[in-house]
């Protein structure tokens, strides 16, 4: 049930008995077997330009607000602005035994007051990308935001025509709730945003599900197959 009455019969929605406004996010260090989520710095400019820069890498950032920076002094710049942005807040996604720089993420729109936070700005290099470790960094920022700052609402938002963005917002275990048409106007070019969440109530079987997804023994120890998928990981956690 999500509403009761009111003295005057009329529907409201339920008491919300978290302790609000929550911790707003932080610029914390996130390890995890395959890769590290650690705070966007000028000194990962060169990383990242060597596997997300350039023009031969511009379809990565066609959906994205900015780029592609063609040249590392233009990363250096980008860099630069990200690593002091506190909303969007950056992070950079690291090779857990190299430390290269492979990608990176924000959080973004933090609200605080009503325990909702994005990530958004998302950008796999294509050595990370349907990667272990690339499931492992969504799960490790989700982690933080429903058990270390107690967030009530998790979102995802994406350009209604990015379909693997779609995708893997669904994979992940986001809720699809609705596109809103000509929300925002990008690099010249009309943007419907779809809107995906997760919800507080939703995390524990999530989590569930990718516990068992990512532990060792759902990879092929040659092959490095997995052998149930994060969907079905989740579904199974359903049912317990």
């Amino acid at each position: 049930m999500t509403e009761e009455l009111n003295a005057y019969g009329q529907p409201i929605g339920m008491p919300v008995s978290l302790d609000l406004p929550r911790p707003a996010p932080e610029r914390v260090t996130l390890k995890g077997q395959h890769i590290w989520v650690v705070p966007m710095s000028p000194h990962h400019a060169q990383g990242l330009f060597d596997r997300v820069g350039g023009s031969d890498r511009a379809p990565l950032w066609t959906y994205m607000p900015d780029g592609p920076p063609m040249d590392v002094a233009a990363m250096e710049r980008f860099c630069d602005w990200a690593a002091a942005s506190a909303d969007p807040m950056f992070f950079t996604l690291l090779d857990a035994e190299t430390g290269a720089p492979l990608g990176f993420y924000t959080l973004l729109r933090h609200d605080p007051e009503h325990g909702v936070v994005e990530i958004g700005w998302i950008l796999l290099s294509k050595a990370l990308q349907s990667t272990t470790a690339a499931t492992e960094a969504m799960w490790l920022l989700m982690r933080y935001v429903f058990e270390t700052l107690g967030y009530r609402r998790y979102e995802w938002k994406c350009d209604a025509l990015n379909a693997p963005s779609r995708r893997a917002a669904e994979r992940l275990g986001f809720t699809y709730e609705g596109t809103f048409r000509q929300a925002r106007v990008t690099k010249g070019r009309n943007r419907d945003t779809a809107w995906f969440s997760i919800m507080d109530h939703e995390w524990p079987a999530i989590k569930a599900g990718f516990e068992t997804w990512l532990s060792p023994e759902n990879f092929d120890t040659v092959t490095g197959r997995q052998w149930r998928s994060l969907s079905a990981c989740r579904a199974a956690a359903h049912l317990v």
